[in-house]
């Protein structure tokens, strides 16, 4: 490796820059666009971790290939010096550059600090220390989604934190639920009403209560006497007062409503149910503890769709797991028998579905030849397009918010997107609940007309499921 010339930031008093980990690059490809007029530098250790990654067919390849081309595109044509004093970044056409990017060349001299350099955390580590002692007017902030390097970094005198660009929450007992349940009755909280018919539907107009927050389309209000109400339009009246209109559901028809013989155990699981089976709504995102019943809703409403209603061609299932990319390549078999062993909660399912015929195992083998349902692996999904598809994706707890958009992206027409998950169970060592795809998802569609969201309550897989997440 040459020598290069030491970073000589721009001289401006108590500057921020911030020093990217590959992992923050992985997570957000476009992170470097984040970080508004501060100066970012990519340590060359970086650079060699991505490109490792770079190649092969897993999604943590393409994810390191976009953010090495959007590096590539920022720095140009620019000469050595310039890279090293920091490119400007341009975020468009129109937009002025703000901020700039360096990529640092220059390693740490022996005994910067007392972390060995066998490993490549520890090498950023020292870079930085090193960088901080050569300029001790800036500030150095070391960005990383490793909360054990944070914690390295800290120890040496520096300043860590996660990468919280795409974080929409940082309470994630705030994320909406899909539904409002009132104490008491609805109407005894209302002065005014307004109804009407419309297309064989009841439509109440009523003034936005602020115990109703700030409901999205296609959330729902429930109160303690069987009220059920749906929000179907939000408006602000000639007084400038908020009012929502709300669909009266029938809590009864609800509940006895069946998909596949499944029928729903209570209120939530309901809702959950009328979502799915809404050929108007594009998007549903189940969240909830372990035997909340999300697969088996997903399932049962799937093979509904597209074998008795025909809604759909096929239903195409998918997961992410820790370790998927990885290890699918190193399973015999074609792609859809390599991902069997992990999607084992859909035929788990399926069984559960037919647990009362006289044989089971002969029902579920009729339906995964009967019914159109693949097995995909998330390494490719990428680049597809999906026409009139009902999508299934489980696990959408362990994935980022670049990955969910990358795979909801995939829906074309006709198709359907229902995504599984639960906060409680992430599995991936950069992801926590604010950071996570699925929150990112929650908060993001609340504005969307033709989709809908449920947080299913409770946990009827069995009493002993029930104890357990309680007190385990």
């Amino acid at each position: 490796m040459h020598d290069a010339v030491t970073l000589e930031p721009t001289k401006s008093p108590h500057r921020t820059t911030y020093v990217l980990d590959s992992n923050v690059l992985i997570h957000d490809p476009n992170s470097l666009l984040n970080f508004e007029e501060h100066q970012v530098i990519i340590p060359i250790t970086v650079l060699e971790e991505l490109d490792k990654l770079k190649n092969g067919k897993q999604t943590i390849a393409a994810d390191c290939r976009q953010a090495i081309r959007l590096i590539d595109s920022i720095v140009g044509s620019a000469t050595p010096e310039e890279i090293e004093k920091g490119v400007p970044i341009t975020r468009g056409e129109k937009s002025p550059p703000s901020g700039a990017l360096s990529i640092q060349m220059n390693s740490a001299p022996p005994n910067v600090t007392m972390l060995p350099t066998d490993l490549n955390d520890n090498r950023i580590i020292n870079d930085i220390c090193h960088l901080q002692r050569q300029h001790p007017e800036d500030e150095f902030v070391l960005v990383t989604k490793d909360i054990n390097m944070r914690l390295k970094a800290r120890g040496c005198g520096l300043m860590a934190e996660d990468y919280h660009s795409d974080q929409q929450i940082s309470d994630v007992s705030l994320l909406p639920r899909g539904f409002l349940e009132l104490d008491g009755s609805l109407w005894d909280r209302l002065n005014k009403v307004e109804t009407e018919q419309h297309k064989g539907r009841t439509l109440h107009t009523i003034p936005k209560l602020e115990v109703f927050g700030n409901p999205g389309i296609n959330e729902f209000i429930l109160d303690k006497q069987d009220f059920v109400g749906r929000v179907v339009s939000t408006f602000v009246d000639d007084k400038g007062d908020g009012q929502l209109v709300l669909e009266h559901m029938d809590r009864e028809k609800l509940l006895h409503r069946k998909a596949w013989g499944l029928q729903p155990l209570d209120i939530h699981q309901a809702l959950a149910l009328h979502l799915l089976l809404d050929p108007d709504i594009q998007l549903v995102n189940l969240n909830g503890p372990a035997g909340s019943g999300k697969t088996i809703l997903a399932l049962a409403a799937a093979i509904e769709m597209t074998v008795a209603d025909q809604q759909y061609r096929r239903i195409i299932a998918t997961r992410s797991t820790k370790g998927l990319d990885e290890d699918i390549g190193y399973l015999p078999g074609t792609e859809a028998e390599k991902m069997e062993p992990w999607l084992g909660a859909i035929t788990d399912n399926l069984e559960a579905l037919h647990n009362d015929d006289e044989s089971t195992r002969s029902s579920v083998d009729y339906i995964l030849d009967r019914v159109p349902i693949q097995f995909k692996s998330l390494n490719y999904i990428r680049g597809r397009s999906f026409q009139h598809s009902l999508i299934i994706i489980d696990e959408c707890q362990n994935l980022t918010p670049h990955q969910m958009k990358t795979i909801i992206t995939r829906a074309g027409y006709g198709s359907k997107v229902i995504c599984l998950g639960n906060l409680a169970q992430i599995d991936t060592p950069y992801l926590n609940p604010s950071s996570s795809g699925l929150t990112y998802l929650t908060q993001r569609f609340r504005s969307f007309d033709h989709g809908g969201m449920i947080q299913l309550e409770g946990v009827p897989r069995s009493a002993l499921a029930a104890f357990a997440e309680a007190n385990l």
